[in-house]
């Protein structure tokens, strides 16, 4: 019986020595940048961790509120309305979105997507707006935005007082089966102090400025606004699954001019995908600014936004969409999608990415708002739910401390575990036998 407990004492000791070895292992990974992260593949999509439920209505009376500065998560189904409500005041601007998020093997087309509709108390039309999944007719996260800009000449749509948004589905999948979730957001803008210019710019930097040609850092982007790392200028590496997206966080001041470039590796296989990858660009309100797509054959393949616009204010009044949705400072968004056909044509497994993100002048004060606006700053949404992407030399500096000392502890663990087995062994070899 002291014999088997010997045993087990032992074997216990040697079980323990290989889990913190392994562990130890692990750690090493981390400090070298190499850990494991469980992906993501077909992950869903990230809602925001503070998202609240709930049902859109089938008529505007029973339409549930929407609060301002509140995230919430609802559903949409085929063929139905989904109406909310808001309450606006009538000292600023107001901005409700709405993220469309169909299953991974949802069947979309090319004018599949969502329609959102801003009403006053009688019914009438203040804004309406649609996301559509285009030709990348695969399916993927999509956004869009109605607004409530109060202007000099007061309509009906000006009045402080209940408003309602209806959400639907448009194009053919409208009588697909099967609901598609939504992320809601209600944004409130403070009006100015005084009066701000009204007509939008027409002139500023056009050349295509030079994709930042640093050495890439890695990053790990999130599935979901909500979770979406912080990027700052410059080149930045990720692997991308085919029929995921990827989002990422950029700050854009006020005056700034932003630009980024999508950039898929060679991989091996053979064959071609047309839309392959798809680059979307979203303000500080989710509203779509600009989208673009390649196709991809195994080869190196990249995409890029035109030059836009630098962000101001007076660029509301624009009558180009991508210019009118540079309306705002704060955290923009790139979000990064790769279509499932490239796992039937070039075979399953990660591809790389690498985006090219750049930041151009000098961040210009904000306008002078009639109070807070934290949204519309560069440290807005989102930065206590996603760490910043560190850069160079810092990226996770006090993790690899951490880690460096969980390792100095383990191999001392080891040591004094090892000594353990040796002693047990020793003792139980000198031991001597019982006479039967």
């Amino acid at each position: 019986m002291t014999n088997q407990r010997g045993k087990g004492r032992a074997a216990a000791a040697v079980a323990a020595l290989c889990t913190l070895a392994a562990l130890q292992g692990q750690g090493a990974e981390a400090a070298n940048g190499q850990q494991h992260r469980p992906y993501r593949a077909d992950a869903p999509y990230r809602y925001d961790p503070h998202a609240q439920p709930v049902t859109g209505a089938a008529t505007g009376q029973s339409a549930p509120r929407l609060a301002p500065g509140a995230v919430y998560r609802s559903a949409v189904g085929p063929g139905t309305k989904a109406y909310f409500q808001v309450d606006l005041g009538g000292t600023g601007d107001a901005y409700v979105s709405a993220v469309a998020v169909p299953k991974p093997d949802t069947k979309v087309a090319f004018g599949d997507g969502i329609e959102l509709t801003l009403q006053d108390r009688d019914g009438n039309t203040c804004d309406t707006s649609r996301a559509v999944f285009g030709p990348p007719e695969y399916p993927r996260p999509i956004a869009a935005y109605v607004s409530r800009g109060l202007t000099r000449n007061r309509t009906s749509c000006q009045t402080a007082g209940p408003y309602h948004v209806l959400v639907q589905r448009i194009g053919d999948a409208a009588s697909a089966p099967g609901d598609w979730g939504l992320e809601l957001r209600h944004t409130r803008e403070p009006r100015l102090t005084a009066d701000a210019p009204t007509n939008a710019p027409t002139h500023w930097a056009t050349a295509t400025p030079p994709a930042p040609s640093s050495a890439a850092r890695t990053v790990h982007g999130g599935t979901g606004f909500a979770d979406a790392p912080r990027l700052s200028g410059g080149a930045w590496r990720d692997t991308l699954r085919p029929g995921a997206t990827l989002f990422y966080r950029v700050p854009v001041g006020w005056g700034q001019q932003v630009s980024a470039t999508a950039e898929l590796g060679r991989a091996g296989g053979s064959g071609y995908v047309a839309q392959a990858i798809d680059l979307q660009l979203y303000n500080p309100a989710l509203g779509p600014v600009a989208d673009v797509y390649t196709g991809y054959d195994g080869k190196p393949a990249s995409v890029a936004f035109q030059p836009l616009a630098p962000v101001a204010y007076e660029n509301r009044y624009s009558t180009s969409g991508p210019v009118g949705a540079l309306r705002f400072g704060g955290d923009h968004y790139l979000a990064v999608s790769l279509s499932p056909q490239v796992a039937r044509t070039l075979g399953p497994g990660t591809y790389p990415v690498t985006l090219r993100v750049g930041v151009r002048g000098e961040a210009k004060p904000a306008p002078a708002y009639e109070g807070a606006a934290p949204d519309f700053a560069a440290t807005g949404r989102g930065t206590t739910h996603a760490p910043a992407a560190a850069p160079p030399g810092h990226d996770g500096g006090s993790t690899k401390m951490r880690l460096l000392a969980a390792a100095g502890i383990g191999t001392g663990t080891l040591l004094v575990l090892w000594l353990g087995v040796r002693t047990l062994v020793a003792r139980r070899r000198a031991r001597p036998v019982r006479p039967g």
